[in-house]
């Protein structure tokens, strides 16, 4: 799966200032671009800084020091890198509690800036593109699914997942893999499983005996804690074959004596 990255995302033209800009020349370049922040960079176009309206509206309060970038700018400044994927800059803005990243190449020069309402872009993807990707790329590529195994729909970015697999186990993985999809609000797993094969269970009370060994014919069966042999009558041919075995065995009813 390819996911958006801060390349993809940011603005590659970013406004910025200098540490001499003045309250006046930053409170209009604000207003005049809709934005809430700009960076400040030095002469090699390194960011040093950010000047945002809670800076200029602070400095307004207190009315005293220096009106200048370099003197109202909250430092040091975090930034990003284009390579970064949307949810590592996204974490990134809420760990440090800002609302803009001054992106920056290998040199640590500025060359854009992502805000929050440039994250957001993901989640305007359209619902047929969330499908085809999760088709493709979940059940088919990484899982190596059939295309039809895992019904798909997709509604305003929220995933349905429906469908019958043979193994429980991949249920989760394949929520798990959706989640990651750009554009996913959030899945929901309607997903069964086919009926494995399972040993046939003792009814309560009575202990399960293993079969008895080939060629024995009996079954043992356990009652009160002792066990006890039930014989089972051997067939014509087994007695014939004992007789024949053993002369001196009895071999009917009405004999009450070995034969002579």
């Amino acid at each position: 799966m390819r996911h958006r990255s801060v390349a993809d995302l940011m603005t590659p033209t970013a406004v910025a200032v200098q540490p001499g800009t003045s309250f006046k020349e930053i409170a209009r370049l604000l207003d005049e671009y809709g934005i809430t922040a700009v960076p400040v960079v030095d002469e090699e176009n390194r960011p040093v800084g950010v000047v945002s309206e809670a800076d200029l509206l602070r400095r307004h309060t207190a009315k005293d020091g220096p009106s200048t970038a370099d003197a109202m700018m909250s430092s040091p400044v975090v930034t990003a890198r284009p390579s970064w994927t949307a949810v590592e800059a996204a974490r990134l803005m809420e760990r440090h509690r800002v609302k803009r990243l001054p992106v920056v190449d290998a040199d640590g020069r500025l060359i854009g800036v992502l805000s929050r309402s440039d994250l957001l872009q993901l989640f305007l993807r359209r619902d047929r593109s969330i499908q085809e990707e999760i088709r493709e790329d979940v059940v088919v590529r990484i899982l190596r699914l059939s295309p039809s195994a895992v019904h798909i729909d997709v509604d305003e970015g929220r995933v349905t997942l429906s469908g019958t697999l043979d193994r429980p186990g991949l249920g989760p993985i394949i929520v798990r893999l959706c989640e990651t999809v750009d554009g996913v609000v959030e899945v929901e797993d309607r997903l069964t499983y086919e009926a494995a094969e399972t040993a046939p269970v003792a009814p309560e009370g009575v202990e399960a005996v293993p079969s008895p060994p080939e060629g024995v014919e009996g079954a043992r069966s356990s009652a009160d804690g002792a066990e006890a042999v039930t014989a089972v009558p051997p067939s014509p041919d087994t007695a014939e074959a004992a007789g024949a075995a053993d002369p001196g065995r009895f071999d009917g009813p009405g004999l009450d004596g070995p034969r002579s």
